[in-house]
């Protein structure tokens, strides 16, 4: 095994060494552009740490990691089409450098570059892997309609909630860990424990990124904060407000999230001031402990060494304890 530093630089000197300057160049660079913004790469590192936990190299996790890299990026790059952002990773987002057609157009390239890397692996692997990542990749787009539904509903409820951020986001990092024992070729059970663990994982992870879009520092999170709020994005920290705030803060908050403003910064301060006071962020804090705890708890499960379980673990408590 590997420290997590020495992952990230495989994936990333892996990533250069695949990517090649072609024509038409309005189509490829834009995709050079998005995945040399850095990043954490917790995704595809998550791939090639998972084929080591199962006792097979890095190396060959290596094409697998590289596809749900690309996966992702494509979805941030239409994702900031539809969320209007002007940033990404402290920079600017594709849409904005270029214009929005050819950032669909290179969006959609990327989507079939992600399916092309499976193609290095031998028939069996290739199909278990294909078959995952289309039902992964079809789960985040049902997860992409439910947040945009959620903008205009009044009504969404936490269970809801959880479903969307489940298929949006948790099934990426939970199918990126099952890739890794599907390369290497372990048990069926302990296959699905890791996607398990990614999931609860995956769920932990956007409730910080939530928490963080609100609270986070404008010089590490690397987006917009506040984003969600200007946004009137029914996050887990404005549906526990809803829970939990008196009604004149209920009202005040439903009125805030009812209108776009042209001045936001007014907007955040007075959002952010009624999700502490009602103890939603609070709430969000501790939701994001309970599904740390829950995937730590299917590591109990897991068919490994005990050291390769701890690997996993300290990477849960780092990922709990982040700020970017």
């Amino acid at each position: 095994m590997h420290a997590l530093s020495q992952y990230q630089e495989f994936v990333t000197e892996y990533l250069k060494s695949q990517l090649e300057v072609k024509e038409p160049k309005n189509l490829y660079e834009p995709i050079h552009y998005i995945l040399h913004l850095g990043g954490k790469r917790i995704r595809p590192v998550l791939t090639v740490m998972s084929a080591e936990i199962f006792d097979v190299s890095y190396e060959k996790a290596l094409p697998a990691a590289l596809a749900v890299e690309v996966f992702h990026n494509f979805s941030l790059v239409h994702d900031d089409i539809m969320d209007d952002a002007p940033l990404r990773r402290g920079n600017v987002t594709v849409h904005e450098k270029w214009d929005t057609n050819t950032a669909i157009l290179s969006g959609d390239a990327m989507l079939i570059l992600a399916y092309q890397y499976f193609e290095k692996y031998e028939p069996v692997i290739f199909q278990a892997l294909a078959k995952l990542f289309s039902k992964t990749a079809l789960e985040v787009c049902e997860g992409q309609q439910w947040d945009v539904d959620f903008e205009t509903r009044n009504d969404v409820t936490i269970p809801e909630y959880l479903k969307m951020i489940e298929y949006k986001t948790a099934v990426l990092v939970a199918a990126a860990m099952k890739m890794g024992a599907i390369i290497a070729q372990t048990s069926d059970e302990n296959a699905d424990l890791i996607y398990e663990f990614g999931l609860n994982l995956g769920l932990a992870f956007q409730l910080q990124d939530d928490y963080l879009d609100a609270f986070g520092n404008p010089e590490t999170f690397g987006k917009q904060v506040g984003g969600d709020i200007i946004e009137n994005k029914k996050t887990y920290l404005y549906l526990k407000a809803m829970e939990f705030a008196n009604a004149m803060d209920r009202q005040e908050l439903a009125d805030l999230f009812s209108i776009q403003m042209e001045e936001n910064e007014a907007k955040i301060v007075q959002v952010k001031e009624i999700f502490i006071n009602s103890g939603a962020s609070a709430a969000t804090k501790k939701a994001i402990e309970v599904y740390t705890f829950k995937a730590f708890d299917t590591l109990d499960k897991m068919d490994v060494e005990a050291e390769k379980k701890q690997i996993l673990r300290s990477f849960g408590e780092n990922l709990m304890g982040r700020k970017v």
